[in-house]
Parts: structure tokens; sequence; C-alpha cells
């Protein structure tokens, strides 16, 4: 079965019923899910009942070489599924729509190679992006599709960082005095990225004011409050809103990754934290991250993995 992170539940449903629309026959057994389509796949009129990134690039990649034409209802609009169907179509695939909440595809009877380049991490960008502004300096990032972190450039904005463009892709931060409290709530794209939402609230611990933050995608994503409390945050989580009252400073403590994004939210707070701030379980960060540490300390951080035994 699928893994990942525990932010919550990761259900297959919505990904099992889309393909079995289109011919598959799936079944479970021990654990592992078993797909057979002994007479092909057929185009179909698959409807998410709720929006899915991964599902829709799920039908989208089978539906470009199943018989006739198929039609995604309530699909993903993320920047990757673009992505993933500009491939395809340089493959050979027939694909309308994507970025829309509508893609049709027409299937064909096959693909063939091509080049392609894949976009930049809008997520790692949008890290980086909160790096300066919580560090109150000044940061270019660059090597990105600024448009991609929209919805997070806004909030910055909102709560008096300084963000210019800096040249194509790229982006520059400058935040000389603490920020104001501003709220988000988490959505699908083009709305607040979820997977920027821990690293937006290590930004917030320390902005004047309460702000709230809704997470409304994944229900077991505030696990990073209790590890920022540890280094001084004053957060309340109720259900699904956590309430940050910001605090003057953070200090150093000795904090626990419990997952991808919420290992990048302490490695930020960390960053300005007064003393020292050691994470314990980063490979959680090296699944999305490549040598977070390295590129922070090209900017000035003062950061190091430190080797450790067996754990």
């Amino acid at each position: 079965m699928p893994g990942g992170c525990a932010i919550g539940a990761r259900p297959i449903n919505l990904h099992v019923a889309a393909l079995e629309q289109l011919g598959a026959e799936i079944h479970h057994s021990h654990g592992y899910v078993e797909a057979r389509a002994p007479k092909g796949l057929k185009g179909a009129q698959v409807h998410f009942d709720r929006i899915t990134v991964t599902g829709t690039e799920d039908v989208l990649m089978a539906a470009v070489l199943a018989e006739g034409e198929t039609v995604i209802h309530n699909a993903a609009r993320e920047p990757e599924v673009q992505d993933l169907a500009l491939l395809l179509s340089k493959m050979g695939a027939c694909v309308e729509g994507a970025g829309t909440s509508t893609i049709s595809v027409r299937g064909v009877s096959s693909l063939h190679g091509t080049g392609h380049t894949i976009i930049p991490d809008r997520i790692e960008a949008g890290t980086f992006l909160i790096a300066g502004a919580i560090t109150r300096g000044d940061l270019v990032v660059s090597g990105f599709i600024p448009e991609h972190v929209g919805a997070l450039v806004m909030k910055m904005r909102q709560a008096g960082v300084d963000v210019t463009e800096s040249g194509p892709g790229a982006l520059r931060v400058r935040a000389s005095a603490r920020l104001r409290a501003a709220d988000i709530t988490t959505e699908e794209y083009p709305g607040f990225a979820t997977d920027l939402q821990a690293q937006y609230m290590a930004l917030m611990t320390l902005a004047e004011g309460i702000s709230l933050v809704s997470e409304t995608i994944f229900e077991n994503r505030f696990m990073h409050t209790q590890e920022l409390a540890r280094m001084g945050a004053n957060i309340r989580v109720e259900g699904r809103q956590a309430i940050v009252a910001g605090v003057p400073e953070l200090t150093g403590a000795q904090v626990i990754a419990s997952d991808l994004r919420a290992s990048a939210s302490l490695v930020l707070a960390g960053l300005v934290a007064r003393g020292e701030t050691v994470v314990d379980r980063v490979y959680h960060i090296d699944r999305g991250y490549e040598r977070i540490e390295e590129k922070l300390a090209g900017v000035g951080a003062r950061i190091e993995r430190i080797a450790r035994g067996a754990e």
C-alpha cells in the first residue's frame, strides 16, 4: 500500500474508482494492490468527488493510451499536473484543458520518446523565500517560476515582507522589521499550498499579533506545533485550526522532525532561534530537499549536518 508522511488519511479509493471506470480490474490482497486490464482501457467520464493531484495524474497517464475519449471532471490544477500533460503531449498524447478543472484526453495507439525539463520545485522555492523573511534578511531566490508561489507571496506581503522581482525566475525577499500576523487557509492550487503551511507557521511564531492557520487538506498536519512550542512558540490547536500568538524570540531546543514539511519548519525556526537547535530524524527532510544545509550555509546560515551512529 502507498506510504508517505503520517499527516492524515491518504486513501486510494479515488484512484481505484477512476481507473475502474476506464476498465481496470483492481483487487486488494495482503496489503498489495493488484490491477489488470484484460480488455484494455477505454475512455470514460471520470468525476472526482474531491480534488486529487496524484489521482488526476493517474487517470491522465492511463487515458492517453485508452481507447476513445476520457474527460476528467474536478481535476487538479497544480503546476505538476500541467507539466505532466505537457510531457505527454510532447510524446504524442492528445490532452486539452490541463490547468483547468476539466481535462479532455483522446487516446492514441502509442507514445514516443521526447526531451523534457521538469519544472522547478515550488515548495522548495517557497521554503527559501520564508527563510529570507524569518531571518529578516535580504535574499534572492532564483531558478523557479514565481507564479507558482503566488498565494504565498501575497500572504508574505500582507505580513510586511518586501517581495520584488529580481530578474526572470527570481524573487528578492527583504524583511528588516518585525512582521505582522496574517491568517492563511490551505487550499488546492492556486490557493495556499498545504506543503507550505508548516513553514509559514514558523514565520508567524515571531510576527506581531495573532494569526490563524487553517488546514483543510490533511487532518493531522499540525504535529510541528508541539516542537515549535519547545522553542518558545505560543500556539494553540483547535481541530483543524492553529492559533499562533507571535512572541519576541524563539530559543534553541532539541526537536524531532515528524514529517517532511514539519522538519523544514523546524530548520527555519532554528535559523533565527537564540542558541542552538538540533533537529532529529532529518531523513524526513531529505525526501523533499536536496542538501538543504549546504544551500542555507551558502547564504550565511550557521547550520551543519551531524553524523550520528545507528539509532
